[in-house]
């Protein structure tokens, strides 16, 4: 019972690590494409003309799942301390 404890605890943590990478290159990616719209003239248009507004919300969706699949239920190399931590979270 405590390997598989320990392999759920492990699982858990890499999907949450996988959730903030997804996250930060989401953030990396949002900020890029309104600084590319803004550099080629696109602050002179309304809304209409935001095209950064689709990858934003595309790759949202992405981000999205993925912190329901993290927190709902882990990336790679959880120290010694989440892990034991993850497992008595879990056996409570």
């Amino acid at each position: 019972m405590s390997d598989d404890l320990r392999g759920r605890a492990i699982s858990s943590l890499k999907a949450k690590n996988h959730f903030w990478q997804a996250l930060i290159t989401w953030v990396v990616l949002s900020l890029l494409f309104v600084l590319i719209w803004a550099f080629s003239g696109g602050m002179s248009g309304g809304f209409e003309g935001f095209w950064p507004i689709w990858p934003i919300a595309g790759i949202a969706i992405g981000v999205v799942a993925t912190g329901i699949r993290a927190f709902g239920a882990g990336a790679s190399g959880p120290s010694e301390g989440q892990i034991q931590s993850e497992m008595k979270r879990l056996s409570e």
